[in-house]
């Protein structure tokens, strides 16, 4: 058996709300204390050279941000971990690594 095969009767379909919260949450909390950091490392950077970089950074940050407070919203709806371009259920496994993606990864790529 391989390790990227799953047991049987191990995998799950979806996560519970009280799951997908917890996780965004984590996500949340997490790009929060990233953003914070950066903030305070603002003047080191910019004698770096290197703003370019952290500016870019952190609007990737602010953008994941805006993704997880979307994905909050789809608990409170009820249609968290359902992809919103084909209406097919998100894989578990890909929502407890992007907890707050909205696409499933055939429509991601799609998506370019």
């Amino acid at each position: 058996m391989s390790l990227d095969t799953p047991q049987a009767g191990t995998r799950r379909e979806r996560l519970t709300a009280h799951e997908a919260l917890q996780r965004l949450e984590h996500e949340r909390s997490s790009r929060l204390v990233e953003l914070s950091a950066m903030g305070e490392v603002t003047g080191d950077v910019t004698q770096g050279g290197q703003e370019h970089a952290m500016a870019a950074r952190k609007e990737t940050i602010k953008r994941v941000l805006t993704e997880v407070e979307a994905a909050f919203a789809r608990v409170k709806d009820g249609s968290y971990g359902v992809c919103r371009k084909c209406s097919e259920a998100i894989p578990v496994e890909r929502l407890e690594i992007l907890p707050h993606t909205a696409y499933c990864v055939p429509c991601q790529r799609s998506a370019g």
